[in-house]
């Protein structure tokens, strides 16, 4: 008797995920995190309205949902200025990440990332075959001239970039973006991911002409809207692209509880708003709390402040060891040099609180 027989390409993989979850921690520890400051998750939540919108489609969740998600980018061309033609919608940027390089990456083909950028288009890269090309940051800061250039020198399908930046928090203005756009070498296609944009300042999103076939942007309401459960992002990106995802992805992926909630969470401007100037409340008092324990908070345009240890790596893995063995979870950048910093999402009085507390000790303890 034998089992599947995978293909070449999978059975050279190997079974990991990017991340290690809070659940998974808890679960070998035997005990729940009194904070949870690591995964960029709203703790504030969703709007109330978009709460309510939910619990009222979950009596209709015996229906599938609508699988050309109409009415919710229709609401999102309208919210951004373009046609709805231009809107592609789904699971998350994770899944739309994965749709964009199964449609354009054939194994072999060259894709061109930052070292140490979010790792999850990378699982993407791998698993369809694509081989990656890395450049270094910028100091903290991603290198929007140094991907172009590795792109023009690889013939690169696809270059990955995210701005603001996730894990240092840095961002480049709307001037930086659209230069690296019109830097895009011929056939090759920009993923911007703008996860992050609506926690950052104003002039970091470029206009860009939705039929531009350059650039392929990115959002989410994850972040901002506080819907990471829910797991609803969207493209904006020229016709004829956002016309291609129809040819490939789960079009009964987003459900109608989803949908009911990020149409509600978009109309609501006014929690939003309340989000952000707690956001931004909240990064100033995480950096307060760095700078109270020698650390050294990076500006941030994003919901999380990532903070340099003034060490190196093997120094920042003591210290997130020992916050996760004080209940507090919190993560860390991957690469040198980067990881010679932890990352702490912003929180609540009480999560903050208890990070304050903790954090003191950690130090003391990684120092020991």
């Amino acid at each position: 008797m034998t089992g599947p027989r995978y293909t070449r390409l999978v059975e050279s993989l190997p079974a990991t995920v990017p991340f290690v979850g809070p659940e998974t921690q808890e679960r070998a520890r035997c005990r729940p995190f009194k904070a949870r400051l690591g995964a960029n998750e709203s703790v504030f939540g969703p709007s109330p309205k978009a709460i309510e919108a939910m619990a009222r489609a979950a009596r209709e969740v015996w229906m599938y949902g609508d699988p050309e998600n109409h009415d919710l980018r229709h609401a999102l061309a309208a919210h951004h200025g373009v046609g709805p033609q231009n809107i592609v919608v789904g699971e998350g940027i994770d899944g739309l990440l994965g749709y964009l390089v199964r449609m354009l990456v054939d194994p072999g083909d060259p894709v061109v990332t930052s070292d140490g950028a979010y790792p999850t288009f990378n699982f993407h890269v791998a698993g369809f075959g694509g081989v990656l090309h890395k450049v270094p940051y910028r100091g903290d800061h991603e290198d929007p001239e140094a991907l172009a250039a590795k792109a023009a020198e690889t013939g690169a399908k696809l270059v990955y970039l995210a701005n603001p930046d996730n894990p240092m928090g840095s961002w480049h203005g709307a001037e930086a973006i659209a230069a690296m756009i019109e830097a895009m070498p011929d056939g090759t296609l920009l993923a911007l991911d703008e996860a992050y944009i609506d926690l950052a300042p104003e002039g970091t999103a470029p206009r860009i002409d939705p039929e531009d076939p350059r650039v392929i942007r990115f959002r989410t309401f994850s972040k901002g809207y506080g819907m990471a459960g829910a797991r609803v992002g969207y493209a904006i990106c020229a016709a004829p692209l956002a016309t291609a995802f129809n040819k490939i992805r789960n079009h009964f992926g987003m459900s109608r509880v989803s949908q009911a909630g990020a149409l509600a969470a978009l109309a609501d401007k006014d929690w939003l708003e309340q989000v952000k100037a707690r956001v931004e409340a909240a990064r100033d008092r995480l950096g307060v709390i760095a700078r109270e324990n020698g650390l050294a908070p990076l500006p941030s345009a994003t919901n999380f402040v990532t903070m340099d240890c003034g060490a190196d790596g093997t120094f920042a893995r003591r210290v997130l060891a020992e916050l996760i063995a004080r209940d507090i979870f919190v993560r860390m950048p991957f690469v040198a040099p980067h990881d010679r910093c932890i990352r702490v999402s912003c929180g609540r009085d009480e999560d903050l609180a208890a990070f304050a507390a903790a954090l003191p000790e950690a130090l003391a303890a990684a120092r020991g």
